[in-house]
């Protein structure tokens, strides 16, 4: 196999080799699901320890940033410690913290594998994937401004009582307490009240500042371009940020079945299973039926069996991954041809 991309006319796209080489040539995504290194020697090139995690990703989140689109969301998979050690390298590219997910796998995690004379602590039966959208600033002649002092600035660069605002958008008081606000009230402004809030300056503010609320500095933004900017959410009742379900196993669970060992991670028995930690499809389709929509771009950067790859390309969305070990990218491209030819309806339940 050569480190082409297969299966695009299927929507969905598997690099043989380093993601930092295919990240220039993928469209940009609605969401980018990383799998990657943990900091525990799970496979050659993983750090040993957590130490050695924010080293290793940098030039992924720095990439990451470069190609990602104003509206893309980060889910970021790994133990506790990894998260919080690449957190800092995170948030320096722009990416902005939303929450933490916990997948609890249950008691049965850990049962009959803890020695309670020498552990000295809880059993661990988490991990987490933490959630990010892109900080979105704006430029402006007194610096960098984030979404909520820019919308205030604009208003008063444009020489416009606060009060305005309401009259602007057609309402008694609520633009001015949701929109121009500077504390924890603050609301991002729906396209259609962007709209009426950038056509309200542009007509009254001051001429020689104009155009108001401009992205770059020659237009006014449109109602369109300001939906783009904000990430996409699909919100779901009943489910909270507690994920349980058990390690997998069964029939999603891939083993080794004779097939050539897969030498990134072990050297698999018949039934030994052919991923350390495989994460479960449900749990991929509940992120991407959050955050994206059908014919949207996923990326999956590490993505030994590409298990987001294969619940995006179920949910009708593009899928683009990653893979260093040949082995692992063939085990992919077989779940993703058998993904393409059916479909799981676009559920967060």
């Amino acid at each position: 196999m050569s480190n082409e991309k297969a299966g695009q006319d299927a929507g969905w796209s598997v690099y043989l080799g380093d993601a930092i080489d295919a990240y220039p040539q993928w469209p940009a995504p609605a969401a980018i699901i990383s799998d990657g290194a943990y900091g525990v020697g799970g496979f050659p090139g993983d750090p040993r320890t957590p130490q050695g995690l924010a080293d290793w990703y940098e030039p992924h989140v720095e990439s990451w940033a470069k190609h990602a689109r104003a509206s893309s969301t980060l889910w970021f998979w790994n133990t506790e410690v990894g998260w919080a050690t690449v957190h800092p390298v995170l948030d320096r590219h722009g990416w902005e913290y939303v929450q933490t997910i916990v997948w609890d796998k249950g008691i049965a995690h850990i049962a009959g594998n803890v020695n309670g004379e020498t552990i000295r602590r809880f059993p661990v039966v988490t991990e987490v994937c933490a959630f990010y959208r892109r900080r979105l600033e704006f430029p402006t002649a007194d610096g960098v401004m984030p979404a909520k002092e820019w919308l205030r600035y604009e208003w008063q660069r444009a020489g416009l009582r606060l009060q305005t605002a309401n009259e602007a958008c057609g309402v008694a008081n609520a633009a001015t307490r949701k929109y121009l606000t500077q504390d924890w009230l603050w609301y991002f402004p729906p396209p259609e009240m962007m709209q009426r809030l950038v056509a309200y300056a542009n007509e009254h503010g001051r001429p020689g500042g104009a155009p108001y609320y401009s992205l770059d500095g020659k237009t006014p933004v449109t109602a369109d371009e300001w939906a783009s900017l904000r990430d996409d959410w699909s919100h779901a009742h009943g489910v909270t940020n507690v994920w349980s379900a058990p390690p997998l196993n069964g029939g999603e669970r891939y083993k080794g079945n004779g097939v050539r060992s897969a030498p990134r991670v072990h050297r698999p028995g018949r039934n030994a299973a052919v991923h350390l930690n495989q994460k479960p499809l449900e749990f991929m389709r509940r992120i991407i039926s959050a955050s994206t929509q059908p014919g949207d771009v996923v990326w999956e950067p590490f993505g030994e069996l590409c298990s987001a790859a294969v619940a995006a390309v179920e949910l009708g969305r593009h899928a683009y991954g990653a893979e260093l070990v040949e082995h692992f990218a063939e085990l992919a491209i077989e779940r993703l041809q058998s993904a393409s030819s059916r479909s799981v309806p676009d559920s967060t339940a």
